[in-house]
């Protein structure tokens, strides 16, 4: 008889070929296979154009429990989906390749699922560590103008490290609009924001808790703009507004 998978962790990829060869994926491993709880892992490809799908490969043919998902290129929330779509565990937790907040953070998360809670999130505080004075700067516009309009409880939407029950999770991808629109590029967005208000509006009960996180990423293949990104982030806080406002989450 097949064990039943309590967690899955969905892991989202796009040209992640550096962040893999530090042995990112090992991490993970190493962690997990420590644990007491059923699990399996999913790399989720966005259609990398790098080595990171045969760097993947080659480790989850080594490693048990690990799997690749391919898919066509669409950005990290379509990659998100896609993962928890196919997931088997009870409850998805879906954190960043670079592992900026180590897997083991997952401990602090999980335990609030036996309080009640159906949504877990990872939240990096107002320090940010090794970031630099600019991206303070324009994280902070973000926050304050985000709460402003919406989730004015939460202090940190963007953090990439989220759990949930699957079925809720699914349910609330259901009613997102972000996915009627694929990306270009490996466009982050605003999309957590649209995922947590549409959680709120069915009533979902929601726990933030701190996490650790310290900027790892050493990606080449993810072009940045943060100018452009905080324009295209404030812009999407405004679509899932106006949408609320238009009753397209009712």
């Amino acid at each position: 008889m097949k064990r039943k998978i309590e967690i899955s962790v969905i892991i989202p990829c796009y040209n992640e070929e550096n962040n893999l060869k530090k042995g990112v994926l090992k991490e993970v491993a190493d962690y997990l296979k420590k644990q007491k709880f059923s699990w399996e892992v999913i790399i989720s490809d966005d259609g990398s154009t790098d080595q990171s799908k045969k760097l993947v490969e080659e480790f989850v043919k080594k490693t048990t429990g690990f799997r690749l998902l391919k898919n066509p290129h669409g950005g990290k929330p379509f990659a998100i989906r896609s993962g928890v779509e196919k997931a088997e565990g009870e409850i998805c937790l879906f954190t960043d390749m670079d592992q900026s907040t180590p897997i083991s953070e997952m401990d602090k998360l999980l335990p609030f699922f036996n309080q009640g809670f159906d949504i877990v999130i990872g939240s990096r505080g107002k320090e940010r560590r090794k970031f630099p004075w600019y991206r303070k700067i324009l994280s902070w516009g973000f926050r304050n103008l985000r709460r402003l309009f919406l989730l004015g409880e939460i202090a940190d939407t963007q953090c990439g490290f989220k759990s949930f029950k699957t079925d809720a999770g699914r349910n609330i991808f259901k009613r997102m609009t972000v996915f009627q629109k694929k990306g270009k590029g490996w466009r982050v967005g605003a999309w957590d924001v649209e995922f947590l208000f549409v959680a709120k509006k069915l009533g979902y009960k929601i726990k933030e808790i701190p996490v650790i996180w310290v900027d790892k990423d050493v990606a080449r293949g993810k072009k940045k703009n943060f100018l452009r990104e905080s324009k295209e982030m404030f812009l999407e806080i405004l679509r899932v507004k106006i949408n609320d406002l238009k009753g397209k989450y009712d």
